[in-house]
């Protein structure tokens, strides 16, 4: 027994001169996450001390830097440092940004195809700097592992968050609709993408078809899997190299897991992640904290066990700010992180918002290190219990009925008609019993979640 356990302590011994427990140690070394955080541009031509010294006065600990090259990430993390901030570099992965038109003019094949057979190296989708890679292409693997590591090697980087890790938006969120002049209450072949030719062929080796010979791909769940599956491999390719590094892996990824898998592919719950992120801009969606909410209370159900849920909002200079914080915190979210402090202007603002970090610290640190959630609250999908949200609506006809009539009085709502109901999509019929106009009244329910709704002129003999 003696000379067994002599035997155990000489091979442990050797494993660690040997490197064998390195992975092991690495992750010891990582640093306690910060709880308040920022993404932020770097641009080396701008003061960053003075911004470090703006986060440290108003509570936010950690930075999701974006910078051009490692090299300016040595610039940028000791003036953080100075003030007691971590950095994880955010970098873009499917989408390219500094290095769009290199790849563009070398590698025009690396990049997604859509369902009309279209390449986003010779089309637009939305914006021209959408321009994402395919995830099934070797080279784009191995170009995207490279890039990583590089950045991994900055001494002090704190980890890596991943963003534009996913395709196009198959369907956008339903305030920007009118900023495209399209509507999207449906999968549309134009901005379905993941069809490129390799992963065509993948996809029939696996499953003995052609998916696009379907009527409508759209609702083939295979193939719908299939994609967001390709996205989860190099997240965690990209965790695994991460991880190596001793380093913390983070994401920013779409709301919530399921709304991701169908927006844009994005099955984030299956990925490796240390920290996530998930952007709940509400004024994208339904305009309505509420949405925070239940994205949050369906994040905790849906996140890998190991996972740090945080909550990504979009900064608001006024009130609404510690609403949206109140709904993630109260709601199982261990942190905020902000798009951005730029966007915090008002002194008064500025004064709450510092007290209401140290208020947020210091309660958590009481807790043992986490927050808990406020028991009882549970997602709510029946559009017209949300208040705020009905009031919108309302708001919503009454500025299109006074954009045909300046003088016409308040209006008054009939009783709501379902009119029609199809995939994730519920379309009633209301009338203004004022005017006498009709309206449809869309819901969309992406991701078993209220995800956002529209307003349209319906005929007067609906």
């Amino acid at each position: 027994m003696k000379e067994q356990l002599i035997r155990k302590c000489r091979i442990c011994l050797l494993l660690i001169i040997y490197g064998f427990l390195v992975p092991v140690s690495k992750a010891a070394e990582r640093e306690k996450p910060a709880m308040f955080w920022t993404w932020l541009d770097y641009n080396p031509s701008t003061n960053f001390d003075s911004i470090c010294r703006e986060m440290n006065y108003l509570g936010i600990d950690g930075v999701m830097l974006n910078a051009a090259s490692p090299d300016e990430y040595r610039v940028a993390i000791p003036i953080a440092k100075k003030y007691g901030i971590q950095v994880i570099a955010w970098l873009w992965t499917m989408n390219l940004e500094h290095d769009r038109d290199k790849i563009l003019k070398e590698h025009p094949d690396w990049f997604s195809v859509n369902r009309n057979g279209k390449s986003l190296a010779d089309t637009t989708a939305y914006v021209g700097y959408y321009k994402f890679l395919s995830p099934v292409v070797p080279e784009v693997k191995d170009y995207i592992k490279q890039k990583i590591q590089s950045y991994c090697e900055v001494e002090g980087l704190a980890g890596i968050s991943i963003d534009y890790n996913r395709y196009v938006d198959v369907v956008l969120p339903t305030t920007l609709w009118p900023k495209y002049n399209i509507v999207q209450d449906r999968e549309y072949a134009a901005w379905d993408y993941g069809y490129h030719p390799i992963a065509i062929e993948k996809f029939k080796k696996q499953y003995g078809y052609d998916p696009r010979a379907q009527k409508d791909p759209s609702k083939d769940l295979k193939w719908r899997q299939f994609r967001c599956d390709q996205i989860t491999e190099m997240a965690n390719m990209i965790a695994d190299v991460v991880h190596a590094n001793g380093k913390t892996m983070a994401a920013s990824p779409f709301p919530t897991p399921k709304m991701a898998s169908r927006m844009v592919r994005q099955d984030w719950g299956k990925w490796n992640l240390d920290l996530v992120f998930p952007m709940v801009y509400s004024n994208f969606y339904t305009e309505d904290p509420s949405f925070i909410k239940d994205c949050t209370l369906e994040n905790v159900r849906d996140k890998a066990n190991h996972t740090t849920l945080y909550c990504g909002l979009m900064a608001k200079n006024n009130d609404e700010m510690f609403v949206d914080m109140d709904e993630a915190l109260n709601n199982g979210a261990q942190g905020i992180s902000i798009f951005t402090i730029h966007s915090l202007q008002d002194p008064k603002i500025k004064e709450r918002f510092r007290a209401y970090t140290a208020a947020a610290k210091l309660k958590k640190e009481k807790n043992n290190g986490t927050l808990s959630r406020i028991a009882g609250h549970k997602v709510e999908n029946d559009p017209f219990k949300k208040i705020g949200i009905m009031k919108l609506i309302t708001q919503k006809i009454q500025d299109m009925v006074k954009a045909e009539n300046p003088a016409a009085s308040p209006v008054a709502l009939s009783k709501y008609k379902q009119v029609d109901s199809y995939d994730v999509t519920k379309k009633y019929l209301v009338k203004d019993k004022v005017s006498k106009k009709n309206f449809y009244v869309t819901f969309f329910f992406y991701g078993d979640i209220l995800s956002g709704w529209n307003v349209d002129p319906a005929p007067t003999n609906s």
